[in-house]
């Protein structure tokens, strides 16, 4: 995603079209015109012959321009309040993996199988594991922009990923000396697609910045359901929102609400027999937030279907 550029024709353009007719009457000084006006006033009072009404008339003149100076003082040159801050990013390092073979994009260690059937297509990331919270933060989405080498760097760029794989550790290197994975490393591994996107590959090992976002997803929450007998496993997959899941509950029609277990990355799992029976499905989110979406699958469903649900609001 490429940040958009603000060129200098961009900002005389907008300077210009800010100066409406509003505007312009904000930027008269009324103060300093009721001011010059009052002592223009008060002089031609020097020709009253009654001191008092000279007095008087000036002190009211005074009282009209402290109102007057206090009114535009605090509204029309008040400062605007403070934009919302937006969210921090933080230090990691990323380097790339060239996917030679299609299968390479099947896999990884949140379980969504094939990354292209399941939406997510090279999008995607593999994390440290100071970064993957045993797999709780599979489906998480990152933005990344590389930092700090002009080199390398492709300015004003930036990815959007999701996490669906890990990187795991490799002690027989150090943190420093080779392994990158290794705690408390914060390190992305990227397919080569995306990688450049953001840096010329040749970096390799690129110091980048990266912050958490909402994740965009086209269509609903999906449920593949996968298992045998009383054993169901369902994977949870295309999640918006916060991205990552944090409970499931399943209903069958003859069932009550039954919390599910993470059986590894975004998989989870009960024993309980569902079959002949339509599923409904409760998820919460890491923000807390949950979505009941009932009857995803009809009564007759198999093991290795796929259903959708409602979707978190990104």
């Amino acid at each position: 995603m490429a940040s958009s550029h603000f060129d200098e024709k961009d900002r005389i353009d907008s300077a210009t079209c800010y100066f409406s007719d509003t505007n312009l009457i904000k930027l008269f000084n009324f103060p300093l015109f009721f001011s010059l006006l009052s002592l223009s006033f008060v002089l031609s009072l020097n020709k009253m012959s009654n001191p008092s009404s000279i007095t008087a008339t000036a002190a009211l003149l005074l009282s009209l321009i402290s109102t007057v100076t206090s009114h535009y003082s605090s509204s029309t040159f008040s400062s605007s309040p403070p934009a919302p801050q937006s969210t921090v990013w933080h230090s990691a390092r990323a380097t790339y993996y060239a996917a030679s073979d299609p299968r390479d994009a099947v896999g990884g260690a949140c379980g969504y199988g094939d990354l292209v059937k399941a939406g997510y297509g090279m999008a995607t990331v593999g994390l440290s594991e100071a970064l993957f919270q045993r797999g709780q933060i599979c489906g998480a989405c990152f933005e990344l922009r590389c930092v700090d080498d002009l080199r390398w760097c492709i300015p004003g760029t930036s990815i959007i990923v999701t996490a669906t794989n890990f990187c795991a550790p490799n002690y027989g290197f150090t943190a420093e000396g080779g392994g990158r994975c290794n705690p408390p490393n914060k390190h992305f591994v990227l397919p080569i697609e995306a990688f450049e996107k953001i840096a010329i590959w040749k970096a390799g090992n690129m110091p980048v910045q990266y912050r958490r976002i909402k994740c965009r997803k086209e269509g609903g929450v999906r449920f593949t359901i996968d298992g045998s007998g009383i054993f169901v496993s369902v994977l949870i997959s295309n999640v918006g929102g916060a991205g990552d899941i944090v409970a499931v509950k399943i209903k069958g029609s003859r069932t009550g609400w039954l919390p599910m277990g993470r059986n590894w990355g975004q998989n989870w799992h009960i024993n309980s027999d569902l079959r002949n029976q339509p599923l409904s499905f409760e998820v919460t989110n890491s923000d807390g937030l949950t979505l009941t979406s009932y009857n995803v699958s009809p009564k007759n469903w198999n093991f290795g279907q796929t259903f959708e649900g409602k979707q978190f609001e990104a």
